[in-house]
């Protein structure tokens, strides 16, 4: 029998997660904190936290932290063995607390960071890093076929909220090494696009190079569909996470703080993260 699956959070990728689960006939009702929302989810609006809670037997939280999971469930009664799947990029020691108070009320949890941004949600094809027991993996399995093209269950509790933080730390790194070398080479007189060609011909390729030059920002289009200001929470937390286990970063804890310089002090928090490469060198202090 197939479950019945609540998602809370319809917001980028929230909409899309939702979308296939109503297609696949698991989804029963949708929630978010802003009800025009509602228009896209005929006969599965729920008007509130509570009211997905009792209808399912699994709730997914798409919201921006595991902080904002434990509030919308204060005070929410469960059933027995109720499955709270925790979508969201956030420290891993707030998952295993909220794990911890969860079972205290006879509940699951299992948090399963996503990559694949709101394409990958639309599609079903995200990459899930997963971190729970084996028998609540198992309940999900349905579920994960729906939503994700890729799933890996790394370890207990807190292993996907882990992994998908050295997962971004790599990335935005990545991302902005790629915006200093691509403006290394305008000043040489190159043109970054004949460059991006070229690193994606060579050793250098990665899908910033790959994907996100090409299509999202030399193109014009400026649309990477993410805020500066995300990029800038999960390398934070990523930095924290290393100091926290003793563990060297000094790549990562660079970019945490050029991030931070473009959300705080350049004013580009809500801006879309691809607006990192035009003002690339006055983030750097060279502009």
């Amino acid at each position: 029998m197939a479950p019945r699956v609540g998602v809370v959070g319809l917001g980028q990728m929230g909409q899309g997660i939702a979308r296939n689960l109503v297609a696949a006939g698991l989804a029963g009702t949708v929630t978010d904190a802003r009800p025009g929302c509602a228009e896209g989810f005929p006969g599965h609006w729920a008007a509130s936290v509570a009211e997905v809670v009792a209808a399912g037997e699994i709730t997914l939280f798409v919201v921006p932290t595991t902080a904002d999971i434990a509030a919308a469930l204060e005070g929410v009664d469960m059933a027995p063995g109720h499955l709270v799947v925790d979508l969201t990029t956030s420290e891993p020691g707030a998952g295993r607390a909220l794990a911890a108070r969860l079972a205290e009320r006879g509940a699951a949890y299992v948090d399963a960071a996503m990559s694949g941004g709101g394409a990958g949600a639309e599609a079903g094809t995200l990459t899930l890093m997963a971190g729970g027991a084996a028998e609540d993996m198992a309940r999900l399995a349905p579920v994960f076929d729906v939503i994700a093209g890729k799933v890996f269950h790394l370890g207990p509790v807190g292993s996907g909220q882990t992994m998908k933080l050295v997962h971004n730390m790599i990335l935005h790194t990545t991302f902005l090494a790629t915006c200093e070398g691509l403006w290394l080479a305008r000043a040489a007189g190159l043109d970054p696009a004949a460059a991006v060609e070229v690193l994606n011909a060579g050793n250098a390729r990665s899908y910033v190079s790959e994907v996100r030059f090409p299509r999202d920002i030399l193109s014009g289009a400026m649309t990477c569909r993410s805020e500066v200001r995300n990029l800038a929470k999960d390398l934070a937390m990523a930095d924290v996470l290393a100091r926290d286990l003793g563990a060297a970063n000094p790549y990562g804890a660079m970019t945490a703080a050029l991030l931070a310089r473009a959300a705080g002090e350049m004013g580009l928090a809500e801006s879309d993260f691809s607006h990192l490469f035009p003002e690339f060198p006055r983030i750097v202090g060279e502009g």
